[in-house]
């Protein structure tokens, strides 16, 4: 337990959030695919990654800023479509889109979202991406896509790694559905977690906000296995602005992607949330970056927790990187002020790791990594 409610770390965050979510929420958000192996072993892949120091070299003068497509961010990460924010605390849609529009970074703004599309791009004042899920039929994509244009997206994300939803065991332990349903365990979980419940109460339980009306739902659990080429050529011509396909671990299917003429693809495991034995993302994010080459945009999510883990994901080939869960459990932490502490944290965490490393921005960081060394068979 910590002295203070003060945030330090993404760790932080995530054990104060655990104290203070309902179990089900918490295990919604904190929950992986399978035993978690996968999502596990991404993040030691991640730790293992190792950086090389440099010294006497003036780094006195650090920025942080890169260009996304054809907009200078101020930072050099974002924030990942994720459904149903205001899980973690009431307005934690808002809350994003506000840091989006004051450093200028792109928020994802899921399918699934708790507040609506529209709005999210207004607050987030222009710097706001839209991520579709292609229902099973087809049947909502087509609405959604012309909402989007209407109100100014110029990037869709498409999340092509759920054809089924994967089996996450511990939100299924937890009886976690959406809309809730209320039985014996779920009423002492939210009487054991007063204030979220209380607040939950006072501001309205969170909906799709993007699906309003009895005709007009998302059933998340809804396969989209019909999903193939065909469609995604029939998507990419029904979308005028760029196009980026999220959740890529193959490099065949990367390769093919840039020849059927996405504009960038985002590398992703979806955070361990799909398929446990799922290579680590971070590995799949060089491999994928030598093949599709050195000019073609390529993004990365999963496993990041720190401004070193921002730094290594550009060395291993990042163009721009996204944060997911640690800013929900901040925001479930300490609301606005948690989420601001945690995005202050991994800027400055970032900017240190260029001191160390003798850099002064986000580029070219390729040779920073360290050589990893084979272990010697040792010889009597």
């Amino acid at each position: 337990m910590f002295a203070s409610s003060e945030i330090h770390s993404a760790a932080d965050a995530r054990v104060l959030a655990r104290g203070r979510l309902p179990w089900m929420v918490f295990d919604y958000i904190d929950g992986a695919a399978g035993e978690g192996h996968g999502e596990a072993l991404n993040r030691a892949a991640l730790q293992d990654l190792r950086l090389q120091p440099r010294i006497l070299i003036n780094v006195a003068e650090r920025k942080l800023g890169v260009t996304v497509f054809d907009h200078e961010a101020e930072r050099p990460f974002g924030i990942s479509p994720m459904g149903m924010c205001n899980l973690s605390t009431p307005g934690a849609d808002l809350m994003l889109a506000r840091v989006a529009a004051r450093h200028k970074v792109p928020v994802g703004v899921s399918t699934v979202a708790s507040t609506a599309l529209e709005t999210m791009i207004e607050k987030a004042d222009g710097h706001a991406w839209f991520q579709l899920y292609i229902s099973g039929d087809g049947s909502s994509t087509k609405g959604l896509l012309d909402r989007a244009q209407a109100c100014g997206y110029r990037t869709l994300v498409v999340t092509l790694d759920v054809p089924e939803v994967g089996r996450r065991p511990r939100e299924l332990r937890r009886g976690f559905k959406m809309p809730f349903r209320i039985g014996p365990r779920q009423f002492i979980d939210f009487a054991l977690h007063p204030r979220w419940s209380l607040s939950t109460l006072i501001n309205g339980r969170p909906e799709m906000a993007n699906f309003t009306g009895p005709d007009n739902k998302f059933d998340r659990t809804e396969s989209r296995a019909a999903a193939d080429w065909t469609k995604l050529k029939s998507l990419r011509e029904q979308w005028q602005g760029r196009l980026v396909i999220k959740g890529v671990l193959s490099i065949e299917d990367a390769v093919r992607l840039k020849q059927e003429g996405v504009d960038g693809i985002q590398v992703s495991s979806h955070g361990g949330r799909q398929l446990d034995s799922a290579p680590p993302a971070i590995r799949m994010l060089q491999r994928i970056r030598a093949a599709v080459g050195t000019e073609f945009p390529l993004f990365y999510d999963s496993g990041i927790r720190s401004g070193e883990d921002v730094v290594k994901a550009y060395a291993m080939g990042a163009d721009f990187v996204f944060l997911g869960r640690p800013l929900l459990f901040a925001m479930a932490a300490r609301g606005e002020r948690g989420l601001a502490q945690l995005w202050d944290v991994v800027s400055d965490e970032t900017s240190l790791t260029l001191a160390q490393l003798g850099r002064t921005s986000m580029h070219h960081l390729a040779d920073t990594l360290a050589v990893e060394q084979p272990h010697k068979q040792q010889t009597d």
